[in-house]
């Protein structure tokens, strides 16, 4: 392994500063024609005063889509798909972002809309009530949610007056408290050029941005930066424990402590213990808990530190019977660090961990932004990543097994769980060569398929190995068996075991991982630029070699029924296998990945091995290396690495060959203990290659986003949705187009009748030009956007050239585009959604 040194790139950023105080930064970067623009306000739920605890931030952050003095609520979002983007927001605790990525072309009309959200936003009276309806809905649906009915239990029970404790979307009283006035007082308080700052990202240069800020933000008056007083958190002295039960499947498990600020000069070596014992494969939590013993379903660490001070948390999943197995382990292992320290090769491979992550936080324009945003909040410094990274260089063992000592104490331990209903006393009681695109692509004499792209922004690299096979490999007794394979593949080599893969990785900063879809599957390592050879000798040892140890397998089954069970919980996941049932009968389509728990407890070894010994062969493989490399160099390691690799031809499973049954119109009715509904409506179609493909991809567009005529009337007009949208399955066997909701139980049956009447009105007179218009133009905004990454890139040309595309595919966007016309959406939109019969799913309470 070379031990040359990577650091982290300085920022060449520029910060401008407008006479009224509003601050701007612009990081150029050319390297693709897209842009990403931010603005950050400075408050968020902790800030928020007299209105503490309601979730005023979070309801403005809402409201100003509602229109401003230049445009209507439609026109805000129309106008940014018109130049091929999307926007978005979020609140958290101390800030606001406001964000546009589009092409580059339209990064003025992205700060004018931007503009419009921070600066001239009217609030209209009738949208208002309307809108607390929708962020009702979504409280509830937080309330029927296990990860975010734990969060809030954690942070309530860590901190008790400091705000952090309070939810950011606010306590439903207090919400409900809430006047249009104290919103806009709140709007006209907190939205001020003192407060709030600019960050530009992408193909565009300071010059220019100053040019399109000036008129927008340079007439605003320089106004008084509220100071909020925010309680400090006093002292804890002693253990706090909390514990519910809940609808839910699987017990969910935290150890927090309190821990400073971001800015702390303890908090790189709390970093670096928190990489040592739970980030990655070979992390101490995750060899000793859930390989080794297999207490959990999944056990990690993590060290949150935002400005105020945060929380150092062991967190787990696993069965509620584990719950004080897992806690003591956790705590054993906590104790070992602390007497005995970590070793300086912990040390190291936590170091080139942290640097990876951060590295490709950088390969984006709004990765980009969201950095030096980040920076420049919290700590006014735009290198202050780097800065960061560099003292995490500089930690040492002693450092590590210092900050164990010093915060994760017994008396300052927070512990909560979310448990199963009726299980908290059971818990407690029981322990041929050509370039195309820039990408160089190599056909082997074996049929192996390489593609090279040579990507020097970063020095990191990203190695894919692709193969077809998924969920159309599968029947209804075997589904679920690509995954599990796949998951398999990294517990070990004839050569090597589940740990020696983790930790050759991850003492090298790097991270491997596998996945499947519905026509293929992947196998994923990420390297630093030194360690490439490396990383090919294990991409090939792993996916060649595998050993599928019984017991391994074994417990990948069990996490992967863990997975199925979780779902349960999730009603959009029980809506749309209801859907997929109805619609594809016994084609495995009908199937998710994962498969079913009766499925996954026939599955053996055996059957791993055979599926493996079918699939994986040169022909129907795909290795793609995007990065900072030399072509020349990859070809000498894959021609050395896949050399003994099984000849054979690309596998063609029958049902991309046999279609799935007549679909016969039905209504299909699920129930949950839950308090929200959601309603889906299913289509049949066709497969990826179809001549339709793209204008279906175009409806999709039409009807997911923000100014959709489904969103408008259903969401905003009639106030009967909290979230709207369209989704396709997808894949190389006819798959389906799908609408859906979620709503309230009460407000169902009228949710219904409305969704249908527009599913009827688009199947009938299609879209018009207008929503045409936007559709391709956010239809290519997303395309670019969704290929600034090497790890993106290299992802689609695999796919591409797996489904018959050719790696250069993406290239012809504008072509195709252009050879789609209206009246051809039209057409698909009647002849899938007007001649053709519809699956209803309803997911209600009972």
């Amino acid at each position: 392994m070379s031990e040359a040194r990577l650091e982290f790139p300085p920022t060449d950023a520029v910060l401008r500063t407008l006479p009224n105080g509003l601050e701007f930064i612009v990081k150029e970067d050319h390297h693709a024609p897209v842009v990403s623009a931010q603005v950050w306000v400075r408050t968020g739920s902790i800030l928020e005063d007299e209105h503490l605890g309601a979730g005023i931030s979070h309801l403005l952050e809402h409201m100003v889509f509602k229109g401003s003095t230049t445009r209507g609520p439609a026109e805000l979002a129309k106008a940014v798909q018109a130049v091929g983007g999307c926007m978005n927001a979020c609140t958290s605790f101390d800030r606001t972002v406001y964000y546009v990525d589009a092409p580059v072309e339209g990064a003025e009309t992205a700060l004018d809309v931007l503009t419009d959200l921070t600066v001239r936003a009217i609030f209209p009276e009738e949208e208002f009530e309307k809108e607390k309806d929708v962020i009702r809905r979504e409280i509830d649906m937080g309330e029927d949610d296990p990860d975010t009915k734990h969060s809030h239990l954690l942070f309530s029970t860590v901190f008790r007056r400091h705000p952090m404790g309070q939810p950011v979307i606010g306590h439903l009283d207090l919400f409900n408290r809430i006047t249009r006035d104290q919103m806009r007082a709140y709007y006209e308080q907190h939205y001020v050029p003192g407060n709030m700052f600019v960050i530009v990202a992408g193909a565009v240069t300071p010059d220019q941005v100053q040019a399109w800020l000036e008129p927008r933000f340079g007439h605003l008056p320089r106004a008084r930066v509220p100071h909020v007083f925010v309680p400090a958190e006093p002292d804890q002295l002693g253990r706090r424990e909390a514990h519910i039960e809940f609808t839910t499947e699987l017990s969910k498990l935290t150890l927090a402590w309190r821990v400073p600020g971001l800015t702390h000069p303890d908090v790189p070596a709390l970093d670096v213990l928190a990489t040592i014992l739970g980030h990655g494969r070979s992390s101490r939590l995750f060899r000793r808990i859930r390989e080794e013993l297999g207490l959990a379903h999944s056990i990690g660490a993590g060290c949150y530190t935002p400005a105020e001070g945060g929380v150092f948390s062991i967190h787990g999943e696993l069965d509620a019977h584990q719950r004080d197995a897992v806690r003591t382990e956790a705590m054993a292992m906590v104790e070992e660090i602390q007497s005995r320290g970590v070793s300086v090769g912990e040390i190291r491979k936590a170091q080139k961990m942290i640097l990876s992550q951060q590295l490709g936080s950088l390969t984006s324009a709004s990765g980009l932004a969201a950095d030096l945003g980040s920076n420049w909040h919290v700590a006014r410094n735009l290198d202050y990543t780097r800065e960061v990274v560099q003292a995490i260089e500089r930690v040492t063992p002693s450092q590590v097994q210092d900050v164990a000592r010093k915060y994760l104490v017994e008396r300052c331990l927070t512990i909560t769980s979310l448990n199963p209903h009726g299980t908290l006393d059971e818990s407690s009681a029981s322990a041929a060569r050509s370039e195309r695109a820039g990408i160089q692509r190599t056909v082997r004499p074996d049929g192996l398929t390489v593609l090279v792209k040579e990507d020097r922004r970063i020095p990191a690299v990203t190695l894919h190995a692709t193969l077809r096979g998924g969920v159309l490999s599968e029947t209804p007794a075997t589904a679920g068996l690509t995954r599990l394979m796949a998951r398999s593949l990294l517990k070990g080599t004839t050569t090597r075991s589940a740990s020696d893969v983790a930790l050759t990785l991850e003492e090298a900063g790097g991270s491997i991982h596998a996945d499947t879809g519905g026509s293929t599957f992947a196998l994923t390592i990420e390297v630093l630029k030194p360690d490439l050879a490396m990383g090919l000798e294990l991409l090939a040892d792993v996916l060649l070699r595998p050993a599928f140890p019984e017991a391994e397998v074994a417990r990948e089954r069990e996490l992967q029924t863990a997975s199925i069970r979780a779902e349960q919980d999730r009603l959009t996941s029980v809506a749309f296998q209801e859907l997929r049932q109805g619609l594809f009968g016994h084609h495995p389509f009908s199937q998710e990945r994962n498969g079913t728990v009766d499925s996954l407890a026939g599955l053996t070894p055996a059957d791993l091995r055979d599926f493996h010994q079918r699939h994986v062969v040169t022909g129907n493989a795909v290795i793609s290396v995007f990065g900072d490399v030399d072509a020349s160099t990859v070809t000498a390691l894959v021609e050395k690495h896949f050399a003994g690799m099984t000849a054979g031809n690309r596998v063609q499973p029958e049902f991309t060959l046999a279609p799935p049954p007549p679909v016969t119109a039905a209504t299909r009715v699920a129930k949950r203990d839950k308090k929200q509904a959601v309603l889906a409506v299913g289509f049949p179609t066709v497969d990826i290659r179809h001549a339709d493909r793209l204008a279906l991809d175009l409806l999709d567009e039409a009807c997911s986003d923000m100014a959709s005529r489904i969103f408008l009337r259903i969401r905003e007009d009639q106030g009967l949705a909290y979230s709207t949208g369209a989704v396709q399955i997808l894949g190389m066997a006819p798959g389906a187009f799908a609408f859906y909701l979620g709503t309230s139980p009460d407000l169902l049956e009228k949710a219904r009748t409305e969704l249908l009447d527009e599913i009827a009105k688009l199947g009938r007179d299609g879209l018009d030009p207008a929503e045409y218009a936007r559709a391709r133009a956010t239809w290519t905004g997303k395309h670019l956007l969704g290929m600034q990454s090497p790890d993106a890139l290299a992802r689609t040309t695999a796919l591409d050239e797996l489904y018959g595309f050719g790696c250069d595919y993406h290239e012809s966007l504008h072509q195709r585009l252009d050879a789609t016309t209206l009246d051809q959406v039209n057409a698909a939109a009647r002849r899938y959604f007007h001649e053709q019969p519809a699956i209803i799913v309803e997911v209600v309470p009972g």
